[in-house]
């Protein structure tokens, strides 16, 4: 689960990036999971576009596609979301320290 400080980190590092991913008219197939996953394993933060030819909203693509990643949501603006999975073994993205509540 990401902190607000956290979520507002990687949406600086998000407004650099390209759209490498679109949710077409198919919706989110088995196809597309495998190609965010591979995309976050080596990026970390992946930015999508959803097009208007989709039967979904960003929101409910951004919440599908995070459950089945097991990513988090940055943030979903328009038509467009990212998502973000820390990769285990080869971190790219230091995230701000959660402050330990008093």
């Amino acid at each position: 689960m990401l902190t607000s400080k956290q979520r507002a980190y990687l949406r600086g590092i998000a407004a650099k990036e390209d759209t490498i991913l679109q949710v077409g008219k198919g919706g989110i197939g088995e196809n597309l999971i495998t190609q965010v996953n591979d995309a976050l394993k080596a990026r970390e933060i992946v930015k999508l576009k959803v097009l208007e030819t989709a039967m979904l909203s960003a929101q409910e693509a951004a919440a599908q596609l995070a459950e089945a990643t097991k990513s988090d949501v940055v943030q979903t603006i328009g038509n467009k979301l990212v998502l973000f999975k820390r990769n285990p073994q080869e971190p790219k993205i230091e995230l701000p320290k959660a402050e330990k509540k008093k």
